[in-house]
């Protein structure tokens, strides 16, 4: 068996599970959720086997609390092929008065509201899971700590061992646990099996509408387009239509990415909205993600070497990445990513801004001192019109990399950060 790979959820659901009764991890499927709950877990329930799922739906007509029983905390795997279970849960809850009762794994969001009674408020704590960063998969040196940076507390320089060509790698393998544990002849299939899962069957499973598995494949596909850019659906519906000959709308186009992002899929990066001197106004449209950069390269049937032709492309998907290892440290920093993008035309490609109030400036450059000259001049100018009679300046500001030697501070006070020396 395959050692354990350590994960940044296991200390935030080990925290949480410690004051409530019942914690709820979600996240893409095969991102790891119900193996990371099992090293917590007592006993477990697991509804994603189809014999369980049916005895299961029989039981909690005549007995629901039968399918509660077991040492705790019991892991409810896949619990939203029984929906109902989620207020016998609750009801659970309340009857033991005791935390660390429940562990519950979904690979899409919380049913309709008409499917359950109550929501599980003051009940359930809950975590989101996406695919390994690249200090959990163990590529990332974690000499750099978001932590320390956000404390104060300065780095000397420190060495980066990820080139250009295992960067192109690692964006097309993603951070699916299991791609990490097999040769790497057979690891980018991962990507493509998942996408594939995606497009055939869970499109039509998240809510039982029967969507066209050839559409569903065409806005994955033009979203891997779109990647890391602030389009609108517009824009998508019109990339879609060049290759769909029936009639299409943007509302259609809308419930097709709804249903995506309840699969945990997509996941648009919001604007943020900061306090500012300039009249400039705040962009607000998202920019357009998924949960992991290899479903964008899979979906477009893009290998390592197709990357390396083609640089321009490159830097997308790996702003696609950086944002998805940020995010996985930004749940462990108690904070939240977003974007900004003004009328005037400054940009900044992710802001951590944590629930204290403290934030940070990032910007993502593949390489190239002029690149990131051109990163850190947009981090100064954003960081010189926030009105810091309203807001903290920012704790720190940083141009994130793939290629480059060195992590390091400028003489502006602006950090260099390969992504392959970062942690949270």
């Amino acid at each position: 068996m395959a050692k354990y790979k350590q994960r940044i959820a296991d200390r935030i659901i080990e925290r949480k599970i410690m004051g409530k009764g019942a914690v709820l991890i979600e996240g893409p499927k095969w991102c790891g959720k119900t193996t990371t709950a099992k090293q917590l877990a007592k006993s477990t329930l697991d509804l994603g086997d189809s014999s369980t799922l049916i005895q299961s739906k029989q039981m909690i007509e005549l007995s629901p609390g039968t399918l509660l029983e077991g040492a705790t905390p019991r892991l409810i795997d896949e619990w939203q092929a029984l929906p109902t279970i989620w207020d016998t849960i609750r009801s659970e809850v309340d009857r033991r008065g005791e935390p660390s009762q429940f562990i519950l794994t979904g690979s899409s969001v919380l049913p309709n509201a008409n499917e359950t009674i109550h929501s599980g408020t003051g009940r359930f704590a809950y975590v989101k899971m996406r695919t390994m960063s690249l200090y959990e998969s163990g590529e990332s040196t974690g000499s750099v700590s978001l932590t320390d940076l956000f404390e104060g507390k300065p780095f000397g320089v420190m060495h980066n061992k990820i080139d250009l060509e295992e960067l192109a790698f690692l964006t097309c393998r993603g951070g699916w646990p299991w791609a990490t544990l097999i040769p790497r002849t057979v690891a980018l299939d991962q990507a493509f099996d998942y996408t594939d899962s995606v497009v055939q069957r869970d499109i039509i499973r998240v809510d039982n509408t029967n969507r066209n598995p050839e559409r569903t494949r065409l806005l994955l596909r033009s979203y891997a387009r779109n990647i890391s850019q602030q389009v609108s659906y517009s824009t998508i519906r019109k990339d879609m239509l060049s290759n769909d000959s029936s009639t299409l709308s943007e509302d259609t186009v809308a419930d097709y990415v709804k249903a995506l992002k309840r699969l945990f899929v997509i996941e648009d990066l919001e604007a943020w909205n900061p306090n500012i001197r300039s009249k400039a106004a705040i962009r607000t449209t998202s920019t357009r993600h998924f949960v992991d950069p290899s479903i964008g390269t899979a979906i477009l049937r893009l290998g390592p070497k197709d990357l390396l032709n083609d640089l321009q492309s490159f830097g997308l998907f790996f702003e696609d990445l950086v944002v998805r290892d940020l995010r996985v440290y930004a749940e462990a920093l108690d904070g939240e990513l977003y974007h900004y993008r003004d009328s005037s035309g400054l940009e900044c490609d992710a802001v951590l801004h944590r629930h204290n109030g403290s934030y940070a400036l990032l910007e993502v450059k593949i390489g190239g001192e002029e690149r990131i000259n051109e990163g850190a001049a947009n981090l100064i100018s954003l960081a010189n019109t926030i009105d810091t009679d309203k807001m903290q300046k920012p704790s720190f500001m940083a141009v994130i990399i793939g290629v480059g030697n060195f992590a390091y501070q400028r003489k502006d006070g602006v950090y260099v950060i390969p992504i392959g020396c970062l942690k949270d």
